[in-house]
């Protein structure tokens, strides 16, 4: 079931549409395996973050996978402690050797906590040093952008945030959109005990398609050319999941799925994130 779908970013790479999630996942075998059986489904993206605690377990995943490291467009993040600190560099060589590679594919600041755009300078020294091939941000709304983008000398390519039906963020997707910022959405189907797959709309596409709900809601982020990352620890799922490219929506169940948006979010709000870690 292997996707040549991607989307090609501001600096000319091209990263799948769709990919893995790690978060949540356990280090250890539950992880491990997703990793393995989610490249031999033909995902070509794994995304994972320090703070989760697994780049070991998904280094090992890949090892196993017998998949190219080259055919994998592998991501992590810098996380809060280390944006603070102002020690990118070190937090990625930690990384690094964690995943057992000697290059990320994308490396993101995981949210705009104070010393963010400080942070960002080392990330983009990382970039021109041919360490990483793409840099971006997550949770970042548009003020967040604005404030980097006024003292960045290379723009983010991804902004990685919370999108779902029921959290669509038009304005900030159209926003990024306007300055070649493609969006990726994380927990993309409404969050560990959440309720957006029992949707009765969901439901109903589901029923109407012949697909599970998590597919109507892969699909239609992939019809918004937003790049998406399902987790599950589950080979099933994780082979269903990609299992997205033999059908379309219309544009009429597309409105139907945009119009569920009640700015409802399962994950912390940035402003809150930053009012944390000050």
């Amino acid at each position: 079931m292997k996707t040549d779908r991607t989307v090609k970013l501001k600096n000319g790479i091209e990263i799948p549409i769709i990919g893995l999630g790690v978060f949540k996942s356990p280090q250890g075998e539950d992880t491990i395996n997703a990793v393995k059986w989610a490249l031999e489904a033909g995902y070509r993206s794994i995304d994972t973050a320090m703070i989760y605690g697994n780049e070991e377990s998904v280094g090992e995943g890949i090892r196993l996978s017998k998949v190219n490291r080259e055919d994998i467009f592998l991501c992590s993040k810098v996380w809060n402690t280390d944006i603070r600190e102002g020690r990118v560099r070190e937090a990625f060589e930690e990384s690094l050797e964690r995943l057992q590679t000697d290059y990320l594919d994308s490396y993101l600041l995981h949210w705009p906590v104070a010393g963010y755009i400080g942070a960002w300078k080392q990330m983009e020294q990382l970039y021109r040093e041919g360490r990483v091939r793409v840099i971006g941000v997550c949770n970042c709304k548009i003020p967040h952008l604005e404030a980097l983008l006024a003292q960045a000398e290379i723009s983010p390519m991804i902004n990685q945030i919370e999108n779902h039906p029921y959290l669509v963020q038009k304005p900030l997707t159209s926003y990024c959109r306007e300055r070649q910022i493609a969006c990726e959405a994380w927990s993309p189907l409404g969050g560990t005990g959440g309720n957006l797959l029992e949707d009765l709309t969901i439901q109903e596409l589901g029923k109407k398609y012949h697909r599970s709900p998590a597919q109507i809601i892969i699909r239609w982020n992939i019809q918004r050319n937003v790049i998406v990352i399902p987790k599950s620890i589950h080979k099933a799922r994780i082979e269903q999941n990609i299992d997205v490219f033999d059908f379309e929506l219309t544009a009429e169940d597309m409105e139907q799925i945009d119009a569920l948006d009640r700015e409802l979010r399962v994950g912390p709000d940035p402003d809150a994130m930053i009012e944390k870690w000050k």
